[in-house]
């Protein structure tokens, strides 16, 4: 198929961009661990010794950032429904998250265990259409909340990208009735002309 117009711009940015050029250099999968850097910078969410899961994790570039900051102290479980290379220190399942099956593997790998931290930047499919994909992302995200509000330890944190538009407000409320605070992050590394942003639902309450 020959290339649109529209697409090689895409690719000539992708490759000018600074974060991609950032992340070859320093050996990320992907440009997006740029955001998570810059977000749990400033809101010390990864500690050495926790146990993190991570929703979505192909390429793999959150679980790089989560593994380095755990210093070898702690376990991360990674989801995706496609492949990942492995990463030493990451325990990897490949599957969708939407099958309760696949679910029942990560919960085995917990053995019963709770959660700290849940990070997730899941995205659909994209076709393109917002009213096909906006309910489509806004669903993952609240299996990704469902997931954490049975999982997290009191006190933990949930990080999870969504974007704004259909179900936007009816995500954050369910997150604060979860959590004590529900803050917005939009990290340097997110497109300014993108819809997304990441929600971050701190200190898990059980009221």
């Amino acid at each position: 198929m020959k290339r649109t117009r529209t697409s090689k711009g895409w690719m000539q940015e992708h490759l000018n961009d600074e974060f991609v050029k950032r992340a070859q250099r320093d050996g990320y999968r992907a440009r997006a661990a740029y955001k998570l850097m810059e977000i749990d910078d400033k809101d010390k969410l990864i500690k050495p010794g926790m146990t993190i899961v991570d929703l979505g994790s192909t390429p793999g570039s959150w679980s790089q950032v989560a593994v380095q900051r755990l210093k070898g102290q702690g376990h991360i479980i990674a989801l995706d429904l496609l492949e990942m290379a492995p990463i030493p220190g990451v325990d990897f399942i490949q599957g969708d998250f939407r099958e309760e099956s696949v679910l029942a593997k990560l919960e085995e790998k917990l053995k019963g265990k709770k959660i700290d931290l849940v990070i997730a930047d899941m995205a659909p499919n994209i076709s393109g259409i917002s009213s096909v994909d906006q309910p489509n992302a806004a669903y993952l995200t609240e299996l990704a909340l469902d997931f954490s509000l049975q999982w997290l330890k009191p006190g933990g944190n949930f990080l999870v990208k969504v974007f704004i538009g259909t179900g936007f407000e009816e995500i954050v409320r369910d997150m604060r009735g979860g959590f004590e605070k529900v803050v917005t992050r939009k990290p340097k590394a997110s497109r300014d002309r993108s819809s997304e942003v990441y929600l971050l639902g701190m200190h898990r309450n059980l009221e």
